[in-house]
């Protein structure tokens, strides 16, 4: 099967509609001939077009952006997605960059690259473990509250709202049983949420 040129393209939610030409302008120039695009917020996780270009990508390919920021949100998420690539033996590159991985200073680049993101990862623990010791010889930590329980509040107006166990479980991400166990616990619950799960 012919290699694929691949071409992504993403602009915030707050960008003008010409940053995103412009990207797919210059992707067309880069002789992509599959683009994947979107518009989303910098603060979204969730970049559903990236994953779908990730996974139509094959052995062979060539994944193209227009800039590192276009692709990647931290150093971390471009490791990642390097990884993902190189794994699949699809190459990368960044246009405003000059980085091409299918060459020795490209592969280069990218390492050092990822040796960053190491460090900075490294740094960035050493200060968290420092923090922590810090405050356990003060008696100020208290450790992390559990997921569930940090959300109880939002779990009791979400049932108050009408919300199901099943809806609250999918809002919030937590498990169905610390739903009960939350609502359970609170003092001021009618009977018919403290009859069970068939309450709900």
């Amino acid at each position: 099967m012919p290699s694929t040129i691949i071409g992504y393209a993403r602009t915030s939610t707050i960008d003008q509609t010409y940053g995103l030409a412009a990207q797919l302008r210059d992707l067309e120039a880069a002789g992509c001939e599959k683009v994947f695009q979107e518009q989303v917020s910098s603060v979204d996780k969730n970049r559903p077009e990236l994953e779908r270009a990730l996974e139509y990508a094959r052995e062979g390919d060539v994944f193209v952006v227009t800039k590192l920021d276009r692709l990647a949100r931290s150093m971390p998420d471009l490791v990642r997605i390097t990884d993902t690539l190189q794994a699949k033996g699809v190459t990368l590159k960044i246009l405003a960059l000059g980085i091409d991985t299918s060459t020795p200073t490209g592969k280069l680049m990218m390492n050092l690259l990822g040796s960053i993101a190491e460090f900075e990862r490294e740094i960035m623990l050493e200060r968290q473990r420092e923090g922590i010791a810090k405050a356990k010889e003060e008696g100020k930590y208290k450790g992390r509250a559990p997921t569930a329980q940090r959300k109880a509040d939002d779990v009791r107006r979400l049932r108050a709202e009408g919300k199901t166990a099943e809806e609250i479980v999918e809002v919030l991400g937590v498990s169905r049983s610390s739903v009960f166990r939350i609502l359970r616990g609170t003092e001021n619950l009618s009977a018919s949420s403290r009859g069970g799960d068939n309450a709900f």
